[in-house]
């Protein structure tokens, strides 16, 4: 199996990562799991070609802001209870990839505190942006 970071469409960009985010958020599909918050660990990483990511000047405003992974997962859990982590998965990965220096994206949702016996039970998706 390939890699994503030996993909071709991927040669030349930079990964940004966000590692372990934990987050409160109420999520799942039984009526125990409605009833209050869940710890979710996500994991982001961006794919951003270096030719758009390269700062010349050393200024924030040249490279992709590690806040706006933050403010991304913030601004979706705000929206309410999500029923799957497929969805809330689906949905963080679709709104980082809409942005203009995006190529490419991996998001991973992790909920840890389901079984006693594993580590957590999570579900993990790559986006490519299709070109244009």
């Amino acid at each position: 199996m390939l890699s994503i970071l030996h993909h071709p469409q991927l040669a030349d960009c930079r990964r940004l990562f966000l590692r372990n985010y934990e987050i409160a958020i109420n999520i799942g599909v039984h009526e125990f799991e409605k009833k209050g918050e869940q710890r979710v660990l996500i994991n982001v990483d961006l794919y951003i070609p270096l030719a758009l990511s390269t700062p010349k000047s050393d200024q924030l405003n040249e490279v992709v802001d590690y806040d706006f992974m933050r403010g991304t997962i913030a601004a979706r859990v705000a929206q309410g209870h999500v029923h799957l982590q497929e969805t809330l998965c689906d949905d963080v990965a679709k709104i980082m990839l809409a942005h203009p220096l995006v190529r490419a994206v991996r998001v991973s949702t992790m909920k840890p505190d389901v079984y006693p016996d594993c580590e957590g039970v999570g579900v993990e998706v790559f986006q490519i942006k299709n070109e244009m």
